[in-house]
Order: C-alpha cells, then sequence, then structure tokens
C-alpha cells in the first residue's frame, strides 16, 4: 500500500473493516427514559471538567432504546448527564455512558469522545410501569422507574431540551501512554422529529460499584421524569477547548 492509499482508506480501525461505517447518523424511534435528580453539589464540581460550568446540582439519569441507527445496529444505553453552562450558554455534559453492543461504543469513543463501557442496560414496559435498569457484569447498578403515560407533554415542552448542545470530554493515548488528545467537544442533534413525550411519578436507585461508579452522584432528591420517542440526526463534533494546547 502507498501511503496516500493509507491516507485516502483511513477512516476508522481495523483500516479493511471499520467496526462502523461513516456518517451521518440517523437515530428513528430512539426511546428515552430521562429521571432528574438532585445531587450534592460538591460532587458535581468535581466531575465537571473546567471551562464548563455547573448550573445547579442536578443530574439527568438517561435510558435509551435505539432499536433503528445507521451502522451501529439495534442497542441499548443509560448515562449520567449534567446540565452546564459554557460561555453563558446552557448545554450538557455526558459523565459516563453504558452500551451493551461494539460498534457504537467504538464509533462513540473515536468520533466524538463519548465516554462509552460496555454493560447491560434495559428500558421496556412492565404492565403498568416503564422500567429502566443498568447491570455491570451480574450486578444491578442503576434502577429507573416511572408511571408509563400517565401525563402527555405538548412537543414545545421537549424540543428545547432536544436543540441544546451535547458536552464530550476526548481523550485518546499516544503510544507512549500519555494523552495524545484530550479536547472538549461540543456536538448538536438536528432535523429532530419528536414522536410523543410523557411524564409521571418516578423513581431512581443507583448502586456502589468499582467499575460503574454511577452512585458517586448519589440521589437525593427526584425532581422530574421524561419518557420519550424521537428521530433526529447525531452531527459529528467540534472542538471547543484544547487542554493540550
Amino acid at each position: 500500500m502507498r501511503y496516500e492509499d493509507i491516507r485516502n482508506m483511513a477512516f476508522a480501525m481495523p483500516l479493511f473493516s471499520p467496526s462502523y461505517p461513516a456518517g451521518p447518523y440517523r437515530f428513528v424511534d430512539r426511546e428515552y427514559l430521562i429521571i432528574t435528580y438532585r445531587t450534592d453539589r460538591d460532587a458535581l464540581e468535581r466531575m465537571v471538567p473546567e471551562p464548563l460550568e455547573v448550573v445547579e446540582p442536578i443530574v439527568k439519569f438517561e435510558f435509551i432504546r435505539m432499536p433503528h441507527s445507521t451502522g451501529f445496529g439495534s442497542y441499548s444505553g443509560a448515562s449520567q448527564v449534567i446540565p452546564v453552562r459554557l460561555r453563558g450558554r446552557p448545554g450538557n455534559y455526558t459523565h459516563a455512558m453504558f452500551l451493551d453492543t461494539h460498534p457504537p461504543i467504538a464509533g462513540g469513543r473515536e468520533l466524538w469522545g463519548f465516554p462509552q463501557k460496555l454493560a447491560a442496560p434495559s428500558l421496556k414496559v412492565e404492565r403498568d410501569t416503564l422500567v429502566g435498569t443498568l447491570d455491570f457484569g451480574p450486578a444491578r447498578v442503576a434502577t429507573g422507574t416511572m408511571g408509563y403515560k400517565h401525563k402527555e407533554l405538548a412537543c414545545s415542552v421537549v424540543m428545547p431540551t432536544l436543540e441544546e448542545p451535547g458536552f464530550l470530554l476526548k481523550i485518546l493515548p499516544h503510544v507512549d501512554g500519555s494523552a495524545r488528545i484530550c479536547e472538549l467537544v461540543r456536538y448538536h442533534q438536528r432535523d429532530s422529529v419528536l414522536k410523543g413525550a410523557w411524564t409521571g411519578p418516578a423513581a431512581l436507585s443507583l448502586s456502589s460499584h468499582a467499575l460503574a461508579p454511577v452512585s458517586t452522584l448519589p440521589v437525593r432528591e427526584v425532581i422530574g421524569s421524561l419518557h420519550f420517542v424521537t428521530d433526529f440526526t447525531l452531527e459529528l463534533g467540534e472542538v471547543v477547548h484544547d487542554y493540550l494546547a
């Protein structure tokens, strides 16, 4: 192979059989259960990287079902997302994320810097209850529940949340183990189609785990819940701060 061949072919690893295709990445019927809770401000301040700012001691725990996605297949996820500000503008910083299949883990980490690990998240309806769970190996580390479709919400209530930017701390090592890339990345969703949104009574339980430490942001009070189904395109990101510059 010539140098120019490698440059022209190189997109993702492995070279001749990448783990995921080139974008854009469209998600259809992506379903969320988001439980918003109050936590300890000191714990949040230790987790959120500058130049992002903590607004309030609030965390969103998300259970996500992704049945149709470009190149990534059908899979589920769970994440801890922290509302933040950057230079006075609101956004959401993804602190932790867990998926159950390899292609979106590889793509999410390599392209955007999503902090994804392999686990067993789930979102499903059990009779009259929407149930989200996260298992890491044999251990249950998160359980969220919400009364199923107790109250319908207007699209105008939910759409501003979908339009806010997301932030990620992207870290890629050099071959000597030092950080070669350490950047704050911002990304957006576009062409969002909200297909329904609801709220209801909710509860969230987090358990301690050495390698899935979601309970380091403890639940002090559940303050809201949101269940919705949406389509959108996940845009590629932009670097807003280079920690190595």
